[in-house]
């Protein structure tokens, strides 16, 4: 373990009554340009990525959850990416609260599931046309609905997992409100059968922010790390995969990461401290950003490294993590909700020597503009080497309504 590593795990090991380090100023610098990729329509409700033709370039999805609708936005090269992207609305989707990439029949074609809450209670599958040349065409989508998924609760998040290693990917998924599970949805033989996927709940839930696949327990198989916002098993938490056969039908043994006390937000997994093992970084409010590491050699030992906002920003509410200055070193980037009125609702935090030091130094990104700010992206989108900032943003007010800013990226100023 070299010495930067060595030093950040001190840190962790520092019992919870010890100092919490903190970003003790306002934001630095000037705001980053902002570029809008869409802002046509209402809500737009956080950013996922994939490279859906696979020219090496990220394109994204998101649902418009007061517009109703999900879209697909397609990388139109580097030298457009500053303009509105090409578009395809692949969907009707009220209530529409998460969408993810993925080719669902594997057919070659990136297709769409979407998430959709309040009256709706139902998920989607928007099936991307089988020829390259109508991917932006809106009627060459078909969009159905997963009769599994139809008013079991409100849907809040997906992540595509191989669960029993058959068939096809499987649909792991997480809801709010009553009645709330996290579970997983069986691909068939034929994954356009959609009439025979199957529902599995795999644990109780409260409101699902986050879900993501890792290897946590080190077995071969994935499992499922989450945060949730309230309730009974509200934190940071993880499902431990039971490893096949009929198990994989039961509740899936529990394990808190951490946050308990906290309304945790959206979360993200990145190897800070250099030593080849992920580390678990989430928003919360009201709270400081949290880093969760486990303590080497156990299972369930996780120590918390809080680090408080800076001053001047909203609350804490997306996460992601890069070597946004590129040198060298891991830096933070979050969103907020409760921005605007002077508060920044974009920030990225960087260290010095070690993450062990007591104050982490805030620089902004969007400035006082924009104030319910959600899921963010790193990836280069402009092709000159460092990590640009995807985003979504659903309350700033603009000709007299509050419509959002939309979907857009934040251009990296840095050079080095």
């Amino acid at each position: 373990m070299g010495l930067f590593a060595g030093a950040f795990v001190a840190a962790l090991l520092t019992p919870l009554s010890g100092p919490i380090f903190a970003a003790e100023n306002a934001p630095q610098g000037e705001p980053w340009p902002i570029h809008v990729i869409d802002g046509s329509s209402r809500g737009a409700d956080g950013v996922r990525l994939a490279d859906v033709n696979g020219d090496g370039l990220p394109d994204l999805t998101t649902g418009w959850e007061e517009g109703g609708i999900t879209r697909v936005y397609v990388h139109p090269g580097h030298r457009a990416a500053r303009r509105p992207w090409p578009a395809v609305t692949v969907g009707k989707t009220p209530n529409v609260e998460d969408a993810v990439l993925v080719d669902l029949d594997a057919d070659g074609w990136t297709d769409v599931v979407s998430c959709c809450e309040g009256r709706t209670r139902t998920m989607f599958v928007h099936w991307a046309p089988a020829d390259r040349d109508a991917y932006l065409d809106q009627a060459a989508w078909k969009s159905e609905p997963i009769p599994a998924s139809q008013q079991v609760m409100m849907w809040m998040f997906c992540v595509p997992m191989q669960v029993d290693g058959r068939r096809g990917v499987d649909l792991v998924a997480g809801g709010k409100g009553g009645g709330a599970r996290i579970g997983w949805f069986e691909a068939p033989e034929d994954p356009r059968r959609l009439d025979r996927w199957k529902w599995h709940p795999i644990s109780p839930a409260g409101w699902i922010m986050s879900l993501r696949s890792l290897d946590l327990d080190g077995d071969g198989d994935l499992d499922v790390i989450t945060t949730d916002r309230r309730g009974g098993l509200r934190g940071c938490r993880w499902l431990e995969n039971p490893g096949g056969g009929p198990a994989l039908l039961q509740p899936w043994q529990n394990h808190f990461i951490g946050g308990r006390q906290s309304e945790m937000m959206f979360m993200t997994v990145a190897d800070l401290d250099a030593d080849g093992a992920d580390e678990v970084l989430a928003a919360a409010t009201p709270a400081p950003l949290l880093i969760f590491r486990r303590r080497p050699g156990t299972r369930e030992q996780w120590e918390p490294f809080p680090i408080n906002m800076p001053r001047g920003v909203g609350t804490g509410k997306g996460v992601a993590a890069g070597d946004v200055d590129r040198d060298g070193k891991p830096d933070i980037v979050f969103s907020c909700e409760r921005a605007g009125q002077g508060r920044s609702g974009v920030v990225w935090m960087s260290f010095g020597d070690a993450p062990t030091e007591k104050v982490w130094t805030a620089h902004q990104i969007s400035g006082p503009r924009g104030i319910k700010f959600d899921r963010l992206e790193l990836a280069d989108i402009d092709g000159d080497g460092d990590p640009d900032v995807f985003c979504c943003e659903e309350s700033e007010p603009a000709a007299g309504r509050r419509r959002g800013l939309g979907v857009f990226w934040y251009e990296n100023p840095a050079v080095r």
